[in-house]
């Protein structure tokens, strides 16, 4: 194929579409991780930097030219996990399964009363427990280490998760949209000296994962059954039912939270109608 003075083999057409599904592909595993964020910022940089070379300032485009391999050096030690989870997918042949994978909306309210009742019921006990709720970021790193479930939400569920006679106990419980996807999950401890010294683990793991990504994370007190959530590295305790309640549906309400559920966008049948 001739367009004008550029010639265009069958060849060429191949690479192409070898490229660009390589790279949805790549975008596809960047959706599940911390790296989509990251990759938000190094596209700004870019956008800078080729903004600042158009216009000519030429003080910030050789500072970026000073210290480009610096900056590549940095986008490997921040993608560190993710590439090496990636080498590891490609060695066991396991590099594009899980990709796409659908999402569900909840029928009203469940998500939400579930959780709070389960909860409830949980402090009551006094059964220590930690329930992340995913938001924009992904958590599949964390999620890697526990046990994957990928069971509907129920009260019941995360009840029988915590009993300390349960295998799956200890850790976490990551939850995206109306799924519980893993349990025992291990977070990130967090490094703040403004936490309360006589705080556990279980709400130094949940301010830690705070700080990290933008998930909201309820700790029910194994002491004391007191329910706190932690959100943004700020750690809110002393919460009653209501005030949890009251929490979960303003955030759903000003669509500050979606839990990853689309919910104008995503229609699901009730369980009755299917």
């Amino acid at each position: 194929m001739v367009i004008g003075e550029i010639t265009i083999r069958f060849l060429d057409v191949v690479d192409m579409a070898i490229v660009s599904v390589l790279l949805y592909y790549v975008l596809l595993w960047l959706r599940g991780t911390r790296a989509q964020t990251l990759l938000r910022g190094i596209v700004i940089i870019l956008v800078l930097y080729i903004g600042a070379r158009m216009i000519g300032l030429y003080t910030i485009n050789w500072l970026f030219d000073k210290f480009a391999a610096v900056l590549l050096i940095m986008v490997i030690i921040l993608f560190q996990p993710e590439l090496r989870r990636t080498l590891e997918r490609l060695g066991r042949g396991r590099l594009f399964k899980g990709l796409v994978f659908g999402v569900h909306a909840p029928a009203g309210s469940f998500f939400v009363r579930a959780l709070v009742r389960a909860v409830e019921q949980l402090s009551e006990d006094k059964t220590g427990a930690l329930i992340v709720l995913e938001r924009n970021t992904g958590l599949n790193e964390y999620l890697e280490s526990g046990i994957r479930l990928d069971s509907l939400i129920s009260a019941e569920l995360l009840f029988s998760i915590f009993q300390t006679k349960s295998p799956l106990h200890d850790g976490a419980v990551i939850i995206q949209a109306d799924r519980v996807l893993g349990a025992s999950c291990l977070l990130p401890l967090s490094e703040s000296r403004l936490l309360d010294k006589r705080l556990g683990t279980r709400h130094r793991a949940s301010v830690g994962l705070s700080e990290v990504s933008d998930a909201i994370i309820i700790v029910v007190s194994e002491t004391t059954g007191t329910i706190s959530m932690a959100e943004n590295g700020y750690l809110t305790r002393f919460l009653t039912k209501e005030m949890l309640e009251e929490k979960l549906f303003s955030l759903h309400r000003e669509q500050k939270i979606d839990f990853h559920l689309p919910w104008k966008r995503h229609k699901r049948k009730s369980p009755k109608t299917q």
